[in-house]
């Protein structure tokens, strides 16, 4: 069926598919154009440096172009796991340590907003719950887009933060841990059969913006699913039967990861990242005092621009991930000098 035909869009869902991989072509000739084009300038200016033309800089730019092209393919090709091109839940929760741990975690937060936004990813905050004074208790972020939780599957684990605490009036340093656990949101093709009688659901007056009408009205809605104990919950719109419907979603997303764990359990790769929050059991370390570098622990790449990575450039530490899970090999460019 023709995008051009008035009927192509009777269906949102299967257009909405469509158009999804009708981008996915459109970038991966994009990617090949660019590609082109990069090798066909390099080549150039190689000849042009080679006749005497004060070209470094030009050059230097393109191979830097050429190569972050190529580690964005590369990432793609190694996102090979069953489940990989699906979307994903996104769950922090703080440590122990009172408002700085929660303030680490809404940094955390606002770190993988920001990156969704840089790789043009849809991220909906379903449930948040504020702090004590600063920071975040816990937030739930539904993360859309082509490989989301492939690349997100990166994150799980353990995140550590030291700093000079603005907090303190001594102004000492703080050692601050907060966890990043993700899921994989399921689409419509996987079938994952929840018995109504095996649900409890609660409604309740929600917290946090969304103004008077919001706090007055029970519109929240909390799910637990009784034989397992998996408790899911939404606030964040004012219709109660939207919330209920995201907090299905987010149900069944973390049935399906159960049942996965549950099949896979000599692998452990699921269980074994769910580690206690505090030292130790980091897999990143983000030190901001008394030097600046973001160092992973599994895969020993380290960062020395911090705000970057705050801004949410994840994609060096992302792409080192998925070659040493493929290969069991360590980032060739990571310095390790920074201790563990």
């Amino acid at each position: 069926m023709l995008i051009a035909q008035p009927e192509f869009w009777n269906n949102p869902e299967k257009s909405q598919e469509v158009m999804q991989k009708r981008k996915r072509l459109e970038e991966s000739v994009g990617h090949a154009r660019r590609i082109a084009t990069l090798n066909s300038d390099i080549t150039a200016l190689i000849e042009l440096a080679g006749e005497g033309e004060d070209v470094v800089a030009m050059l230097n730019g393109d191979l830097e172009s050429f190569r972050e092209l190529l580690a964005k393919l590369e990432t793609g090709m190694l996102l090979s796991d069953e489940h990989d091109h699906l979307g994903a839940i996104l769950n922090i929760h703080p440590g122990a340590g009172g408002t700085e741990s929660q303030d680490w975690a809404e940094m955390l937060m606002r770190m993988y907003l920001r990156w969704a936004e840089r790789v043009d990813f849809k991220a909906t905050i379903t449930d948040q719950l504020a702090g004590d004074g600063a920071g975040i208790k816990s937030v739930t972020i539904e993360i859309e887009g082509e490989n989301a939780y492939g690349l997100l599957a990166s994150e799980i684990g353990v995140h550590r933060l030291v700093r000079i605490s603005p907090f303190d009036a001594n102004a000492r340093r703080h050692t601050s841990f907060a966890s990043a656990y993700v899921y994989p949101l399921i689409d419509d093709e996987i079938k994952i059969e929840i018995r109504p009688e095996d649900v409890r659901t609660d409604v309740f007056r929600a917290s946090g913006a969304g103004g008077q009408h919001v706090n007055r009205t029970e519109s929240a809605v909390r799910m637990t699913h009784i034989p397992t104990g998996i408790v899911v919950q939404c606030q964040n719109d004012r219709s109660q039967h939207k919330n209920r419907a995201s907090a299905l979603k987010q149900l069944k997303a973390r049935m399906f990861e159960h049942e996965l764990a549950r099949r896979r359990v000599e692998d452990k790769k699921s269980e074994d990242s769910k580690l206690d929050i505090n030292f130790g059991s980091q897999i990143r370390s983000y030190v901001l005092a008394p030097y600046r570098m973001i160092k992973d622990h599994r895969t020993k790449l380290s960062v020395g621009d911090v705000d970057r990575v705050l801004d949410g450039d994840l994609e060096p530490f992302i792409h080192a991930w998925l070659v040493y899970k493929k290969t069991g090999k360590i980032a060739s460019d990571s310095k390790d000098d920074m201790p563990d």
